[in-house]
């Protein structure tokens, strides 16, 4: 998938669920209830000693058992782990903060790359620098008020929200009525309860039910 498909994709799905885990096999169960849920994206976070290899791993069999599932990875700091990453077939790299390094190695890869911002000289800046969707966090510190005053200028803005978004549909409309095109959520959504627990039936229900207040809320 090129990379204006992919950012279409993302933004189309409204919902990013991200994780990480350093059990590849535990990485997967929780790829396949996402994707069961109906997750059409999933960002695995760069964290922890040998991230890459239990990504690389979670690419291999995803390519293979999930088509169509979207695989990309976060907390990207540097041009050299993108590269890495990118060499093991990520989708689209998203970073925590607005690295040029990072932009100019996945631009010269036709990879879609999300990188972190946090103002509206970053936004502005990152979108100079060809990204099509931009990641704003940390939400809970920004606040819905900080996206809707930055488009209200600057409507071409596209947004990920990272960061304090809630999986219950209250929280879900202040986004994306203020304008976001779509959410990233992490623990909130793939609990340490239900990792520990092994619950992907309770994972499954609940992207499935973010994916509906989602399509609720738009509608």
């Amino acid at each position: 998938m090129d990379r204006l498909a992919t950012y279409q994709t993302i933004a189309g799905s409204g919902l990013v669920p991200l994780f990480y885990h350093p059990a590849p096999q535990m990485a997967f169960e929780v790829a396949v209830a996402c994707h069961r849920g109906g997750a059409k994206v999933l960002e695995f976070t760069n964290r922890g000693h040998f991230a890459h290899e239990v990504f690389a791993e979670l690419r291999k069999r995803t390519m293979r058992e999930l088509p169509g599932l979207l695989l990309g990875v976060g907390s990207v700091q540097d041009a050299g782990s993108a590269a890495l990453y990118l060499q093991m077939g990520a989708d689209f790299v998203i970073t925590p903060l607005l690295r040029e390094d990072v932009i100019l190695t996945c631009n010269r890869r036709k990879v879609a790359i999300i990188p972190g911002v946090s103002t509206s000289s970053e936004i502005g800046r990152a979108e100079e620098l060809g990204c099509e969707l931009v990641k704003i966090a940390p939400g809970e510190v920004l606040g819905p008020q900080f996206l809707k005053a930055h488009r209200a200028p600057c409507p071409w803005t596209r947004a990920m929200i990272s960061g304090g978004v809630s999986p219950d549909e209250a929280n879900l409309r202040e986004w994306f009525e203020a304008g976001a095109a779509c959410v990233g959520i992490g623990s909130k959504l793939i609990s340490s309860e239900i990792l520990e627990k092994k619950d992907w039936l309770r994972l499954e229900e609940k992207v499935q039910e973010v994916c509906r207040f989602i399509q609720t809320i738009r509608a």
